[in-house]
């Protein structure tokens, strides 16, 4: 998925996933299904367009709420390989456009970074948030181009228009990262043309596209500002999403996968589940090959191998997974069991996974779960 994915949290689905209203102050309430659907009015709803790049590269503020989101595996000299995530939200908050103060919060950004690392056993990670201000948080209309703060300090996205290359630049006492995610081939749009359904009614849907087998360069610290940075190269999987419309009632979570396969393909695949675990909304796409031509609205099917059992809140996440789409069966394999994130209230499970089909290696990527340390809500 997709964030308020804080329709998939992460990044993924945030605001797509429970009734909830920020409020000032930072608190959250759950609303009822009145006062949900008089929040919705004040934005924009998702309707089937075509979409149109760069602009569409860049935030849509009108929608409640929207992510970039990039994942992917690193090589390095000394160490085995890793995973790494870089998230920027972005959430409006229904505030009245009359509204004459310089700072009333229109717009949130939130942001947040993990390393999986296996020599750490556990994910090393950091946050940030801050209202929209300019020059001091802002998000481009023009192309990706997110901001937390100034200076070296700052937390910045931004796509090089020249290259189709993606910058990230993350500075924290937990970890800091400098890379450059350059796109090899166009924007893979999911659903119907970038329409990407979340359930059943006419207004649970996204605008959603991906970028498959970004080739990663850079340099990443797991540590404080004086731990040495590791040169590391790799590939990435790119998410970009934006919506206004919540999930239905009975959804509590999602399991989503973005994985980049050995030969140059894609696989995507989300599944929307009840308190049951029953699924209530599901949906795959792939690309065969780094040429291949985009099916989308693939039948999948999700099926937990190996549960692990959180210590911080005993949550079972399905960490081993047997996916089935469109005919052909693969397994998922965490890198680590334990790549839970605690943020600010929202528990999930987002990890580095390796893709296999009858044993054999055939892709990388990353596995999103939520709803199974409660259900997702603001």
């Amino acid at each position: 998925m997709d964030p308020h994915r804080f329709p998939m949290v992460s990044r993924r689905f945030l605001l797509h996933t429970g009734a909830g209203m920020l409020i000032p102050g930072g608190l959250a309430l759950t609303a009822g299904r009145d006062a949900a659907a008089a929040q919705n009015e004040r934005f924009a709803q998702v309707r089937p367009r075509a979409l149109a790049f760069p602009r569409d590269h860049g935030a849509h503020p009108d929608y409640r709420t929207e992510w970039w989101y990039a994942t992917g595996w690193l090589s390095r000299a000394d160490g085995p390989d890793f995973g790494f995530q870089v998230t920027f939200f972005r959430s409006a908050t229904g505030y009245p456009a009359d509204n004459p103060s310089r700072f009333a919060p229109r717009q949130l950004l939130l942001a947040h970074a993990a390393l999986a690392l296996p020599e750490q056993g556990r994910l090393v990670h950091a946050e940030r948030s801050a209202r929209a201000m300019p020059a001091l948080a802002t998000a481009s209309e023009a192309d990706t181009e997110v901001q937390i703060g100034t200076g070296v300090r700052g937390w910045r996205l931004r796509r090089d228009a020249a290259t189709d290359t993606y910058h990230a630049q993350i500075e924290s006492a937990a970890l800091g990262l400098e890379l450059a995610l350059k796109a090899p081939s166009a924007p893979l749009l999911q659903g119907e043309a970038g329409f990407s359904r979340k359930g059943p009614g006419p207004l649970q849907a996204s605008h959603y596209y991906s970028r498959a087998q970004l080739e990663v360069s850079g340099q990443v610290r797991a540590g404080s500002s004086g731990t040495p940075s590791m040169r590391v190269r790799g590939k990435a999987w790119f998410d970009h999403e934006w919506s206004s419309e919540i999930l239905g009632e009975a959804a509590v979570g999602w399991d989503w996968i973005g994985i980049n396969l050995d030969d140059g393909g894609a696989l995507m695949a989300f599944r929307i589940r009840d308190a049951e675990g029953r699924t209530l909304w599901r949906e795959a796409s792939l690309r065969d090959g780094p040429q291949g031509r985009l099916r989308t609205g693939l039948p999948v099917v999700f099926e937990p191998v190996r549960f692990w059992t959180s210590v911080r809140n005993g949550a079972r996440w399905p960490v081993s997974q047997r996916v089935m789409v469109d005919g052909q069966t693969y397994e998922l394999e965490p890198l680590q069991d334990d790549q839970e994130l605690v943020m600010r209230g929202l528990t999930y499970w987002e990890g580095a996974v390796t893709l296999r089909q009858a044993g054999r290696r055939i892709g990388r990527g990353y596995l999103e779960l939520t709803g199974y340390a409660g259900r997702v809500r603001l």
